[in-house]
C-alpha cells in the first residue's frame, strides 16, 4: 500500500443497526474501488471485514473490522463495526477515532435502535453525521419514507439528499448526484442526464443543497444572496462545515444498494468531499489522568508532537497482542520509541501495519490523522496514548455503559483454573465492556457483559486462547440482617482429660443503619479479661463471612460483649472465638433475621407500541415503576426492580421488542426480601448444603 498524508485520508466509521447491511455495503466500496477482485458474502464468510470465526459461524459482526479503501489517490479508513446492541463498546471507540460517521439504515425499515445509539455516540463525540440509505433495491423500499423517519426520530437535525435513487425496489437502477445533477446508473462510474421525470424532484433538492451549504457561513450566506449561485467546492464545502456545525446539526443524504452495487462509486466520491480530512478535527485531551480537558490545535500535521490513541486490542493467536491506534497528532514510525503518559513506561514499536480486515501490510510510517496498528506491545493497552516525553499527551477515553447481562464461571480442568485469571484479564483488556470479579458475597467468578451473544463470544475466545470455562446463572448476592435486639449467651467447655478449654459469652445485637459493623466492649469488672475480646470478635467475624440463614454475608449489626466466665487455666484464645460464634448465631437467631436482595434501578427505552408490556412485565418482576417519559419518540422507563428478576432480562426484552428495545442497569440499593421468596432462598441453601454433606 502506497503512502498517505494526512490531507489524503479520511476516517469514516460505518455504523447502524444490525441487518443494515454494513458489511456487504464495505465488500461492494472495496470492489468498486479496485481493492479487490470479486465481493465476498457473509453467508459464504468469505467477507473481507468479517473474519473471525466466531463472526463466520453466526453470521453476524461482532467487533470492529479496520477496512482502508484505495480511492481517487485517497485512503478511505472504513471501520465496519457491529450493529449488535450487545457490541456497542465496539461502535463507540470506531465513532471515536473517526472523522465522521456514516450511519447505514434499511430503506424498508428506518431507523432503528442501532441506528439511534450509533447518533447518540456520534453526538456525545461531536461528530458529522452523514446517511446513507441501503438496501434501496428490497420490495417495500422507499427513500421518500426513510428520510421521513429520520426527520422524525431526529427532530433537531436537517436531513439534505445529496443523492436521490433512481427508481426503488426492483426497479432502482442508479442514482442522481444533486450537485452535479447528472445521473448515475449501475456502479455509477459513467454519468448521463436524468430521467426527465425526476428533474423537478432534482432542481428542489438542488435548492435545498445550495441553501444548506450557504448557511454555514457569513461570506457563503452573503454570496449566495448576491449570486443565487455557489460553485461545486464551495458547496461541499459548506456542507463540511455544516455538518460539523453543533446548531446548524446538518445531515447529508447518501443512497445506494451494496447487495447490488448499484451507486457505489458516487458514494465513494462523496465520501471524498463530503468528510473532512483528519486535519480539520478537534482533539479532546489531557496532560494528565485528571486534569481538565484540553484541545489540540488544528490542523492536525506530521509537524506536531506525536499523538496516538489505541482504540482497539486483539489477541491473535499466531501474531500475540495486536493494538489499533489512530494518530491524532504527529507520525509514528516503525523502530522508534514512544512514551504511554498513563502507564509512565517507554513503549518501543516494532513493524506498523496497516489492516485490512486481517490482511497485515507492513509501513515505515503512518502519518497524522492514518489509523493503523502495531504488534506485542509490552504495557500498553485499549484506551492508553503513546506521545512524547516531552509532550505527555492523554486522548480522552470515551465512557462505556456499564454490564447488564453476567454468568458465573468456573473452569472445566484444573489447568483450565490455573490460566483462568490471566486470560480473563486479557479478555477485558481488549473489550472494555466486559468485566470479571470474584464476587465475595457468593464466592463465584463471575464475567458481566451487554448480552448474551457478547458473553458467548467471550467465552468462545477463551477457549481458543486456550481456558474451557463453564457457565451458569449466577448467585444473587444476597445479604442477611437483623431488625430488632436480642441477647444470647453460650458457655463453651471442652474436657479432655489434660488441659481443658473453657469461655462463656453474653452478647446483646442491635441493628445498625449507618455501618456495616460495630463492635463494642461492655463487660465490666474483669469478668472476661481483655486478652481475650480480640477472640470473640474473631469468632463473630467468622459467622459474619459465612451468613446464619443462606450463606450470606452479615451487615448492619452492632455487637456488644456485655459478660462472661473465665477460667485460669482452661480459657484460651478458641474457646472464646467458639463461645463468641455460637454466642452471636443464637442472638442472630433471636433478633428478627432477614434477608437482604439488591435492587437494580432499571431504564428501559422501547418503541411507543410496546410500553404497556415492558410495565406489565417489569411489575411482574416485582418491579416499581418510578416514572414513563418520551423521548426521540420512543418511550422510556424507569423502574426499580430485583436483581433476582433481572438476570436474563436482556433476552425477554429483546424477544418482546423484536430487539428494538434497549436498557440499562445500575445497582440502587439493598431491600428486605419478601418473606414468602426468602423462605425459598433458605430452602434451597439448605438442600445444597445437606445435598454436598
Amino acid at each position: 500500500m502506497k503512502e498517505y498524508t494526512t490531507e489524503f485520508i479520511r476516517n469514516v466509521a460505518l455504523v447502524g443497526h444490525q441487518g443494515a447491511g454494513k458489511t456487504s455495503l464495505t465488500e461492494a466500496l472495496l470492489f468498486t474501488a479496485g481493492n479487490t477482485t470479486r465481493m465476498g458474502k457473509i453467508a459464504e464468510g468469505t467477507t473481507l471485514s468479517d473474519y473471525d470465526e466466531e463472526e463466520k459461524a453466526r453470521q453476524l459482526s461482532i467487533s470492529t473490522s479496520l477496512i482502508p479503501i484505495e480511492f481517487q489517490d485517497h485512503k478511505i479508513n472504513l471501520l465496519d463495526t457491529p450493529g449488535y446492541t450487545d457490541f456497542q463498546g465496539e461502535v463507540k471507540n470506531a465513532v471515536r477515532v473517526c472523522d465522521s460517521v456514516l450511519v447505514v439504515v434499511d430503506a424498508v425499515n428506518g431507523p432503528e435502535v442501532g441506528t439511534e445509539l450509533a447518533w447518540q455516540f456520534a453526538d456525545e463525540f461531536n461528530q458529522p453525521i452523514l446517511v446513507v440509505i441501503n438496501k434501496i433495491n428490497r420490495e417495500n423500499a422507499s427513500f421518500t419514507r426513510t428520510l421521513e423517519a429520520l426527520h422524525v426520530r431526529f427532530p433537531d437535525y436537517k436531513f439534505i439528499p445529496v443523492l436521490l435513487p433512481i427508481g426503488e425496489g426492483s426497479d432502482f437502477k442508479g442514482v442522481i448526484n444533486v450537485l452535479t445533477q447528472k445521473a448515475y446508473y449501475g456502479t455509477g462510474a459513467e454519468r448521463s442526464e436524468p430521467p426527465a421525470e425526476l428533474l423537478p424532484e432534482i432542481e428542489k433538492a438542488h435548492l435545498a443543497l445550495v441553501e444548506a451549504a450557504a448557511e454555514s457561513s457569513n461570506e457563503l450566506v452573503e454570496k449566495y444572496f448576491e449570486t443565487q449561485t455557489l460553485s461545486f467546492e464551495e458547496i461541499r464545502d459548506g456542507m463540511r462545515m455544516a455538518a460539523r456545525d453543533a446548531d446548524l446539526k446538518t445531515v447529508p443524504v447518501l443512497v445506494a444498494s451494496g447487495e447490488l452495487n448499484v451507486g457505489t462509486y458516487p458514494l465513494l466520491e462523496a465520501l471524498l468531499v463530503y468528510v473532512s480530512p483528519p486535519s480539520q478535527r478537534r482533539v479532546a485531551l489531557q496532560n494528565k489522568p485528571d486534569e481538565p480537558v484540553e484541545y489540540l490545535d488544528r490542523p492536525q500535521s506530521d509537524d506536531k508532537p506525536p499523538a496516538a490513541f489505541v482504540f482497539k486490542t486483539v489477541f491473535d493467536r499466531y501474531v500475540g497482542t495486536l493494538s489499533y491506534f489512530r494518530i491524532f497528532s504527529g507520525k509514528l514510525e516503525s523502530g522508534h520509541s514512544y512514551f504511554n503518559a498513563e502507564k509512565g513506561q517507554e513503549e518501543r514499536l516494532g513493524q506498523l501495519l496497516v489492516m485490512r480486515g486481517k490482511e497485515q501490510m507492513p509501513v515505515s510510517v503512518l502519518h497524522a490523522g492514518d489509523i493503523g496498528a502495531v504488534a506485542k506491545l509490552s504495557v500498553t493497552q485499549t484506551g492508553d496514548t503513546l506521545s512524547s516525553k516531552e509532550h505527555p499527551y492523554i486522548i480522552r477515553k470515551p465512557t462505556y455503559p456499564d454490564p447488564i447481562y453476567s454468568v458465573a464461571l468456573e473452569p472445566k480442568t484444573q489447568a483450565d483454573g490455573t490460566k483462568m485469571g490471566t486470560v480473563l484479564a486479557q479478555l477485558v483488556q481488549a473489550d472494555p465492556t466486559l468485566r470479571w470479579r470474584q464476587e465475595p458475597a457468593t464466592k463465584q467468578v463471575v464475567l458481566s457483559g451487554m448480552g448474551d451473544i457478547h458473553i458467548a463470544v467471550a467465552i468462545a475466545r477463551a477457549e481458543r486462547m486456550g481456558v474451557g470455562l463453564n457457565t451458569s446463572v449466577p448467585k444473587v448476592p444476597y445479604r442477611e440482617t437483623i431488625t430488632k435486639v436480642s441477647t444470647a449467651s453460650y458457655r463453651h467447655k471442652k474436657q479432655t482429660g489434660g488441659a481443658g478449654q473453657f469461655g462463656e459469652v453474653h452478647l446483646r445485637l442491635e441493628p445498625l443503619a449507618d455501618a456495616e459493623f460495630e463492635y463494642v466492649n461492655e463487660v465490666v469488672g474483669g469478668a472476661i479479661s481483655q486478652t481475650f475480646i480480640p477472640s470473640i470478635e474473631k469468632g463473630v467475624r467468622s459467622v459474619m463471612e459465612q451468613g446464619v440463614l443462606a450463606g450470606c454475608p452479615i451487615v448492619n449489626v452492632k455487637v456488644a460483649v456485655v459478660d462472661g466466665k473465665m477460667h485460669p487455666v482452661d480459657s484460651k484464645d478458641i474457646a472464646f472465638q467458639i463461645a463468641g460464634r455460637e454466642a452471636f448465631k443464637e442472638a442472630f437467631m433471636q433478633a428478627a433475621p432477614a434477608l437482604q436482595e439488591p435492587i437494580m434501578l432499571v431504564r428501559v427505552v422501547v418503541p411507543e407500541e410496546n410500553m404497556g408490556d415492558v410495565i406489565s412485565d417489569l411489575t411482574s418482576r416485582r418491579g416499581r415503576v418510578l416514572g414513563m417519559d418520551t423521548e426521540k419518540g420512543r418511550s422510556v422507563v424507569t423502574a426499580h426492580v430485583p436483581l433476582a428478576e433481572m438476570q436474563r432480562y436482556s433476552n425477554d426484552l429483546r424477544s418482546m421488542t423484536g430487539g428494538r428495545g434497549v436498557y440499562t442497569m445500575t445497582f440502587d440499593h439493598y431491600e428486605t426480601v419478601p418473606s414468602q421468596i426468602a423462605q425459598q432462598v433458605i430452602a434451597a441453601y439448605k438442600a445444597e448444603q445437606s445435598q454436598n454433606a
